[in-house]
């Protein structure tokens, strides 16, 4: 028996095989290209989401921030947690028209921007737009594209109904004016407001207004 070692047999070369198994870049380069270009369409839902947002960020004009802020702040301590009395019911009632006359006045309110870069508030009148203060030259565009419209009518209407849903959802609000409704009342007090905002959020989208009042935000193209 001979001790001798065997001499191991040469291993092949993968280098070879593995090239020739290896695609090119170039054919690669035109597929990634498509997978780009269809990640970068956006799909219909894709769309109908962006178009939903885009609605219903309009309904955030409906009623003043700071009007809806002061009312949750308020009427918990005026209402006395929902147990009202001879004497805090009619202010309570007194509390809600403010606010309501509140949201009707603020749709009527609207916003400039002079070329120093000031913003100004004012009131919209059949002329155009009442300024409340600002410089004599403020440099201000033409106020008389900003006059009163029938539409600025139909949003104040709108806004002082939504309010009223709003108040009437309220559980404060209801222990203080029903605080042992009837069935038939109850059932009102469920849907009424309800149906209410619902048809006034719809409306507001499909009339969305142009205006940026007191509290609201100034769009970027505003001048």
């Amino acid at each position: 028996m001979s001790l001798r070692p065997t001499r191991a047999a040469p291993i092949a070369s993968v280098s070879d095989s593995s090239s020739d198994t290896t695609e090119p870049d170039e054919d690669r380069q035109p597929l990634q290209v498509q997978t780009d270009q269809a990640q970068a369409q956006p799909s219909i839902s894709q769309r109908a989401l962006s178009q939903t947002l885009t609605s219903t960020a309009n309904l955030a004009n409906l009623l003043p921030t700071g009007t809806l802020l002061a009312f949750q702040l308020l009427i918990p301590v005026f209402t006395n947690n929902g147990s009202c009395d001879a004497a805090t019911r009619p202010m309570t009632l007194i509390l809600l028209l403010l606010f309501a006359l509140s949201c009707f006045l603020a749709s009527f309110t609207d916003s400039v921007k002079a070329s120093n870069g000031q913003v100004y508030y004012g009131i919209a009148t059949p002329k155009g737009l009442f300024l409340f203060d600002y410089p004599a030259a403020a440099g201000l565009p033409d106020l008389s594209k900003y006059k009163l419209r029938f539409m600025d009518l139909v949003h104040a209407l709108l806004s002082f109904l939504v309010f009223g849903a709003v108040a009437f959802r309220d559980k404060n609000v209801l222990g203080c004016f029903y605080p042992m409704p009837a069935h038939e009342t109850q059932e009102v007090l469920d849907i009424v407001p309800v149906g209410i905002g619902l048809l006034c959020s719809l409306l507001f989208v499909v009339f969305p207004t142009t205006r940026h009042g007191i509290g609201y935000p100034l769009s970027p193209g505003k001048s």
